[in-house]
């Protein structure tokens, strides 16, 4: 075995007073990614070990019929910081591209309707909002909230039973239902609204009304206009961004960044062993023993100061039983959603016109694709690179819906082509496809998401040198995943530092001061 240490009082496990900190990141997805970015920018020595052959988790470029696409994730909130910002980092900044269009439209009752605007997730400031997409008798149902008395909201409610409750089943059913299937893969009668919509639980707490909630955000929110939350990336107005040759390159250039910093990633390296063990902090008898993490793979063990797991929930509850069983069990419970993407490329001759960006589609209408987007009208680098094509991507899959994923790549895209055809008229036949699976792809947000990951990040932090980073924590989306990353890379920094400065002090009690 090629090992980093000859065991917990070998020479090859000490670390000078010189030596940089040792972190090992595990998990080679934007997250883990972020963190080590984020390490071995301020100095830190990291090693990254990721258990598949690729980087980048639920981001992955690739192409079909010659042209690039996104075969995950393919855009990032610009209006959060953090994304942008390490695009920028890493040397990506001037592909960062807005969508060439934002018009979609909610395929309701057999008939593409434009997505309704003025409201927060689907919840509408009134029924006028909406009135396109609801009967009359939804609009008018909407319209009864402000007669309602407040509603106990409690530490955490359902959004889709609360938005029910005060403006009726219709608007859940019909628009808050497929904006969230889109981020989640959920059901809006299960997710959490205090961690999917926290700014409008937030509201309603303390609005007798839903109405007045969406006004008091959606007034928040005028405060900082979208061109002065542009400003602040220099992306302007946009609210979504796109990279250039798709958000699958990010992982790619931040890896590139990281070895660039001296840091090491290791591919086909998973993680069977994580356990603390003593180790001395320096050459000599006199030195100190400190408690460090080993890290066990199949072809290395490594010594480290400190341990980010920044894996999927299944795969970071295995690592944890031993150390910290309390969080293993937290994280044992959290479930996830399945999805399947359907890229399409059609001959441009051949295809009708589309409406703008794409559609959402309501799962209360029994079909099978949940949504499509039109990246040759979305984004402009799919069309500069392939211009006599048209690529479009359908999605299938929910929660609780593990059967449709599982379906065979045949199978799916003739459905796919289906619901294309009822949707849009298309009856054009693709020249290329391909399915990309993304089982076990989405971390689901119930009631009482937020209660749970404050209990596992407790136990978590009772125990040195080991945090968490990944969608299970602070939001599914890219910017929150950066986000949750940094904070993990942070605060696991100030914690090793302050340990060393307080174990050299108790092995000299002069060191640190002036002679």
């Amino acid at each position: 075995m090629n090992a980093d240490t000859t065991g917990a009082s070998g020479q090859a496990s000490r670390r000078t007073p010189a030596t940089p900190a040792h972190v090992v990141v595990v998990g080679g997805g934007i997250a883990g990614l972020a963190t080590a970015h984020r390490l071995t920018s301020a100095g830190v020595r990291v090693t990254l070990l990721e258990g598949g052959g690729r980087l980048g988790g639920k981001l992955l470029a690739g192409e079909i019929a010659g042209a690039p696409v996104d075969l995950g994730a393919e855009s990032l909130l610009a209006r959060r910081p953090e994304a942008v910002a390490l695009a920028g980092a890493v040397g990506l900044g001037d592909r960062l591209q807005a969508p060439a269009t934002t018009t979609a439209s909610v395929w309701s009752r057999g008939t593409l309707i434009p997505m309704p605007k003025g409201h927060v997730m689907g919840v509408p400031a009134d029924g006028g909002a909406v009135g396109g997409l609801l009967s009359d008798q939804g609009v008018r149902r909407v319209g009864q909230d402000r007669e309602l008395p407040p509603t106990e909201i409690g530490d955490d409610i359902a959004i889709g039973a609360y938005v029910a409750d005060r403006m009726g089943h219709e608007v859940v059913d019909r628009l808050v239902e497929p904006l969230l299937g889109g981020v989640y893969a959920g059901d809006a009668y299960r997710i959490s609204m205090r961690a999917a919509v926290p700014k409008l639980f937030e509201a309603a707490c303390v609005h007798p009304t839903l109405t007045a909630a969406v006004r008091a955000v959606q007034q928040a929110g005028a405060a900082t206009p979208a061109d002065a939350a542009g400003a602040a990336t220099g992306l302007g107005g946009s609210a979504f961004m796109g990279i250039e040759g798709g958000i699958g390159t990010l992982p790619g250039a931040v890896a590139d960044a990281i070895r660039a910093a001296g840091g090491e990633i290791l591919t086909h390296a998973p993680v069977t062993g994580l356990r603390r063990v003593a180790s001395p902090d320096g050459p000599g008898a006199a030195a100190a023993t400190r408690t460090r993490w080993q890290v066990v793979t199949p072809g290395r063990t490594l010594l480290a100061d400190g341990v980010v797991v920044a894996t999927p929930a299944w795969s970071a509850a295995e690592l944890l039983a031993e150390e910290v069983p309390a969080a293993s069990a937290e994280l044992d419970a959290v479930e996830y959603a399945s999805m399947a993407l359907v890229t399409l490329a059609f001959r441009r001759s051949d295809i009708q016109e589309l409406p703008g960006s794409g559609f959402l589609v309501p799962p209360v209408d029994g079909h099978t694709i949940k949504a499509s987007t039109f990246s040759s009208q979305k984004w402009r680098w799919v069309t500069d690179a392939a211009p006599d094509l048209f690529v479009l991507r359908t999605s299938v899959g929910r929660y609780g819906e593990e059967e449709q994923v599982h379906r065979d790549d045949a199978d799916l895209v003739e459905v796919s082509l289906k619901d294309l055809g009822a949707a849009t008229g298309l009856t054009a036949r693709p020249v290329a496809t391909t399915v990309t699976r993304w089982i076990d792809g989405l971390p689901q947000y119930p009631v009482g998401h937020l209660a749970r990951v404050a209990r596992l990040r407790a136990a978590v932090a009772a125990v040195p040198g080991l945090r968490l980073a990944g969608a299970v924590y602070d939001g599914v989306g890219i910017p929150a995943c950066v986000a949750s990353a940094h904070r993990a890379a942070d605060e696991i920094a100030k914690e090793i530092a302050d340990e060393i400065i307080a174990t050299s002090k108790t092995v000299d009690p002069g060191a640190g001061h002036c002679p």
